[in-house]
């Protein structure tokens, strides 16, 4: 008789056939477009598998390295001091640059790891940090680096990002970028970026990923002043997606909404989430709120005169732009002593060393825009294959056709 694996709370039952309950660890996401990151920040390696890619869709090792790059530690001041290549490397699942239908693996070896930074933290707990509760569920954690609570883990995410935007813009035209548009109080002003003319060169050329120079200026100040002070701040990462095809996203429990903000609060130290007007709607009234639709007399395609939805619509996408806002919290280290407890459960003050950001969010654009894109490339995938499996006829709508949902042939 095979034993029953079972989470904690549940016992299994009795008889000659005992159910088996399995708990998710938390590492995959998506249903058509799969995607599991594994290792941890001072491991040998971190990397993804991703599964569900096209085949002969192409998947370029530089773009993946390109991608990583914007992510990596050590860019600048700014930055965690650490010194990582990030270096990518293909495994498996792709052969002469083209997808095999296969599962993708990507890995990146480690290769600044000073796990003795971290003697603190085997006995105390970080205030605000991942290692009272990952003692609380496992009862064990991997204490140097924080493990699969730190930021590092999203290398796998991001290389995995690499693949679903190469097949979102081979498919759709479909183009994501994001920026830095606050740090602490230094915001951006409204308006002031062109949400359809904005490039990801712009972006990277501020140090802090911000495309108004005046705004970035400012913002690399205060994180500089920060720095200084043995202190973190937080700030905000705005995200917007160009040439989105109708239809993606599904009512009730699967809205679009609803999967980009699990995507976007599975990052870490993520605190907020908006879509289009976000929590500025409530101050609204419906006809001040409403996106009127029009037909655009250049292409004879339905429009919204305003955006204020973010280019979701019950759920589904509406063709515009989607426009999401992201708000992350102050890093959680600091190189200030603070009053926590041992694991023992005694009392104590400590002052907690490592290497760490002063502020994520410059970092974060990578992570955001690619979190993004695999919840987009899932939803092309989930769309084709329930959407798609039929051919269209005289009786569709011209929303559903596919002349309409898509700017490039499919």
């Amino acid at each position: 008789m095979r034993s029953a694996q079972v989470c904690r709370g549940f016992k299994a039952a009795q008889g000659p056939r005992r159910a088996r309950v399995i708990s998710r660890s938390g590492s995959t996401y998506g249903t058509c477009f799969r995607v599991t990151t594994f290792g941890e920040s001072h491991g040998k390696g971190v990397g993804c598998v991703v599964d569900g890619v096209p085949p002969r869709l192409p998947v370029d090792e530089e773009e993946i390295q390109f991608e990583l790059d914007r992510r990596r530690p050590g860019q600048n001041r700014l930055t965690t001091p650490r010194k990582e290549s990030d270096a990518c490397e293909i495994l498996s699942g792709v052969s002469d640059g083209l997808a095999l239908g296969t599962p993708i693996a990507v890995v990146v070896r480690n290769k600044d790891q000073r796990s003795g930074d971290y003697k603190e933290m085997s006995v105390a707990y970080r205030p605000s940090h991942a290692d009272a509760t990952y003692d609380a569920k496992y009862g064990v954690r991997a204490v140097a680096g924080g493990g699969r609570s730190s930021a590092r883990e999203t290398i796998g995410r991001v290389a995995a990002g690499a693949i679903a935007k190469s097949l979102l813009k081979k498919v759709a035209g479909t183009e994501i970028i994001a920026w830095v548009s606050s740090v602490k109080d230094v915001k951006v002003p409204e308006d002031a970026v062109d949400h359809d003319a904005l490039t990801v060169e712009e972006v990277e050329e501020s140090m802090v990923r911000c495309p108004h120079e005046e705004t970035s200026e400012r913002m690399i100040k205060e994180i500089d002043n920060i720095k200084r002070q043995r202190e973190s701040c937080g700030g905000t990462v705005t995200c917007v997606v160009r040439n989105c095809p109708w239809g993606l996203g599904s009512p009730v429990f699967d809205k679009l909404e609803a999967e980009l903000a699990k995507a976007m609060m599975s990052l870490p130290a993520t605190k907020g989430f908006e879509v289009g007007s976000g929590f500025g709607s409530t101050t609204m009234t419906g006809s001040e709120h409403n996106d009127e639709f029009v037909v655009d007399p250049a292409t004879n395609k339905v429009r919204t005169r305003t955006n204020r939805s973010g280019g979701i619509q019950g759920g589904i996408t509406n063709g515009e732009n989607i426009v999401l806002h992201i708000a992350f919290k102050p890093t959680s280290t600091i190189a200030i002593k603070q009053n926590t407890v041992t694991r023992d459960g005694e009392e104590t003050e400590t002052l907690f060393k490592g290497r760490h950001d002063p502020c994520v969010v410059p970092r974060a654009v990578p992570m955001v825009d690619s979190m993004v894109a695999l919840v987009l490339a899932d939803q092309l995938l989930q769309n084709h294959a329930q959407c798609g499996i039929l051919p269209g006829d005289d009786s569709l709508p011209l929303v559903a056709t596919n002349d309409h949902k898509f700017n490039t042939p499919v």
